[in-house]
């Protein structure tokens, strides 16, 4: 049996010390999710981190201590550390130190299935190596493994700057290959008129449990942090016939470091080109409202906005109690156990709703000379009726508004 590694976690309490160990609690998580153990977690008191030791050199020593008197393999900083504060940490406190940061990059590293995931994850581990070269080095060198060292780890500690830039360089151009082939299944996704739910959450929310319950998409499911990465776009047959298309994505989390959402740009964005925002809620998180934050923030951030969403609290099953969850930004809201169905008849009745609402109606006579519009209202259009009579065709049918121009400017 594999022995986990052991780290105590610590944190800086700038004012909410409720949020601190909310974030303390969540690192946890993320530390049993790369395979480690947490023996205690520390909040010292500061207006900001030290930008020498991030904790004091006083408090230092003491989490040296407290890390031999635990047995631990060492520190964990819930916060992004400088290449000082790690080398300073480190040596006052006699261990190990690694970041929240390093440790998401570990789980990334662990957890990317697909060659475009790996190499994302690994463009994303060498920029963090590269700013963190100075501080890290003679850290990681004794390690002889563990977490933070997965994917390129140890061995781009031994080589030098220009070599990792040289890497990154050769990564870049595969990148931009990959975003190309993306950019080219966007456009003939956009050209399709089948509609698009991209399905964002807060990792572990449930976004590919909902997926495989909507679409039988056998995605991995577990109670984790991040346990998939690779984005799944599966086809959906509604009850009233209508076809829609489900995009998982990435799991947002609080602190997402940026090397990530760089490299991971491509494949978040995703729910940019989306007609639709599929927002999945842990209700039984008693920090929902501040995930349901961060996840609004990072989409602002990649440019999402203006498209209905649709809030769906996951888990509902597993609430004893009603809970009160509001979000200002959703047009729906329907509560829901993606794992036994529960609440589903009511979410696919609001998804047929959101598609009325984003179509317009058209009930009209198309003269036999204009084929063509009504060739152009079968292929993007739902078609309710046709009738043949002697002026013409009489049309009945919902067309997308991103096609109504393009059929309603057609002559007749």
């Amino acid at each position: 049996m594999e022995t986990k590694e052991k780290y105590l976690l610590v944190a800086i309490n700038s004012g909410d010390e409720d949020a601190v160990w909310a974030s303390i609690s969540e690192l946890s998580m993320l530390l049993e999710t790369a395979g480690g153990e947490a023996v205690d977690g520390m909040v010292q008191n500061l207006l900001h981190p030290d930008p020498a030791t991030y904790v004091g050199s006083g408090k230092a020593v003491e989490l040296g201590e407290l890390v031999e008197a635990y047995g631990a393999d060492g520190i964990l900083c819930d916060d992004e550390l400088s290449p000082a504060q790690i080398k300073n940490l480190s040596e006052i406190s006699g261990c190990k130190v690694i970041d929240r940061t390093l440790l998401i990059l570990d789980i990334f590293a662990a957890h990317a299935k697909t060659s475009e995931g790996k190499v994302q994850v690994e463009m994303a581990q060498l920029k963090y190596r590269l700013a963190h070269l100075r501080g890290l080095g003679m850290v990681l060198s004794r390690l002889g493994g563990g977490i933070g060292t997965r994917g390129p780890g140890e061995t781009k500690l031994e080589t030098d700057r220009r070599a990792i830039m040289r890497r990154i360089s050769a990564l870049s151009s595969e990148i931009k290959n990959m975003e190309n082939v993306r950019e080219v299944t966007r456009k003939k996704r956009q050209e399709s008129p089948i509609p698009v739910f991209a399905i964002v959450g807060y990792t572990n929310a449930g976004k590919s449990t909902l997926l495989n319950r909507l679409t039988s998409a056998d995605v991995l499911a577990e109670d984790k942090l991040f346990a998939t990465l690779d984005p799944t776009t599966r086809l959906c047959r509604l009850q009233d016939g209508q076809e829609v298309l489900f995009t998982d994505t990435v799991g947002f989390i609080n602190k997402l470091p940026h090397q990530l959402i760089e490299a991971f740009k491509s494949t978040l964005e995703e729910a940019r080109y989306a007609d639709y925002i599929i927002h999945v809620v842990d209700c039984t998180d008693e920090n929902a409202l501040s995930h349901m934050s961060v996840v609004y923030r990072t989409l602002s951030e990649l440019g999402v906005s203006g498209k209905p969403i649709l809030t769906v609290l996951n888990k509902y099953d597993l609430i004893e109690t009603e809970v009160a969850i509001f979000d200002k930004h959703a047009d729906h809201v329907v509560k829901v156990s993606a794992k036994n169905g529960d609440g589903m008849d009511s979410f696919y009745e609001t998804l047929i709703e959101m598609l009325k609402e984003g179509r317009i109606y058209i009930d009209e006579v198309v003269s036999y000379d204009n084929g063509s519009k009504v060739s152009s209202i079968r292929k993007y259009g739902q078609l309710l009726s046709e009738e043949y009579l002697p002026e013409g065709i009489h049309i009945k049918a919902y067309v997308p508004q991103r096609f109504s121009d393009l059929i309603l400017h057609q002559c007749l």
